[in-house]
């Protein structure tokens, strides 16, 4: 067997494992956060009066059970209260809904 006919296999061999070597892996896609992050597609709801406040809340209670930082559980008994400030300013209560949605913050620790 000839030098070369050797030669050319491990050359090839050494070409592919160089192919495979382990680099950084890649940065996740824009729209993926990693776990526990807000993604920066996250955008605050705007508005003002009592229905600012109420999907503000609302939003940040989303955001918290889609970031890890909340259960299901917490997250649908917070829901429910903002859902009931959510009628007190349909029905053109501002101070009472307001005054609904502080509660619920305080109640569930935020501030």
């Amino acid at each position: 067997m000839r030098a070369t006919s050797f030669l050319i296999p491990a050359f090839a061999s050494f070409l592919l494992a160089a192919c495979q070597t382990a680099g950084p892996p890649p940065a996740p896609a824009p729209e993926q956060a990693a776990p526990g992050v807000t993604p920066s597609t996250f955008r605050m709801p705007s508005g003002s009066g009592c229905s600012g406040e109420v999907e503000r809340f609302q939003a940040v209670m989303d955001n918290d059970l889609a970031t890890g930082h909340t259960t299901k559980g917490v997250h649908s008994r917070v829901s429910a209260e903002i859902a009931n400030a959510r009628s007190t300013c349909a029905a053109g209560n501002d101070a009472g809904a307001i005054s609904q949605v502080r509660a619920t913050k305080s109640r569930f620790g935020y501030p």
